[in-house]
């Protein structure tokens, strides 16, 4: 990506906007993931009911130690083997603007939150930058199929956004969705998603 296009994106989150760009998986739309306008935003643009969560990225483990009250040793575990894309739910997510939390429409109901570090420098970098999790939903509309490149994003997702991401880079995207992988802070595992 071009140095200003990066530079762009960051300028668009830390303003509350919405990008879509292609994260380790699919295309995505992204917004900061503290702010809950930018988050309902994300829901508008997609059509979705904010009663679901959403799933963020984050720079790396420390990242995701600021968000969740405490990291479940089998998450870590996960993380160090991991090679592939893979989104793990975490328990008791940390929301509000008292804490600096995430936003509290990223949050299930159940206080748990996905998050996944990319395996992809791109966006590993551009969470980094920005100092805080970004959402990464895939960018269609809720029920439709999910585009696997940039061609197949429904020209409705691409007015609506605020920045498009440098399409040339999706070739660092897998084209498909990640795992998904609940974690209890008892050491429980649940595959949501293979």
């Amino acid at each position: 990506m071009e140095k200003n296009s990066f530079s762009e994106a960051l300028e668009v989150l830390r303003n509350g906007g919405v990008i879509l760009y292609p994260t380790d998986t699919v295309w995505g739309l992204g917004c900061d993931a503290t702010n809950p306008e930018a988050v309902a935003r994300i829901y508008e643009i997609k059509k979705r009911s904010d009663s679901k969560s959403l799933v963020l990225l984050a720079s790396d483990l420390d990242m995701v130690a600021r968000y969740i009250r405490e990291i479940p040793d089998m998450a870590i575990q996960l993380v160090e083997v991991n090679d592939k894309p893979m989104t793990i739910i975490y328990p008791g997510a940390l929301t509000g603007q008292e804490c600096r939390g995430l936003a509290h429409n990223t949050v299930a109901q159940d206080g748990s939150v996905g998050i996944r570090i990319p395996v992809v420098d791109f966006c590993r970098d551009l969470v980094h930058r920005f100092g805080r999790p970004i959402v990464s939903t895939s960018a269609n509309i809720s029920g439709e199929p999910t585009p696997r490149k940039f061609a197949d994003i429904p020209q409705q997702i691409k007015d609506a956004v605020d920045f498009i991401v440098d399409p040339s880079l999706e070739r660092n995207s897998t084209g498909s969705a990640s795992s998904i992988i609940k974690v209890g802070l008892d050491g429980t595992i649940d595959i949501i998603r293979k």
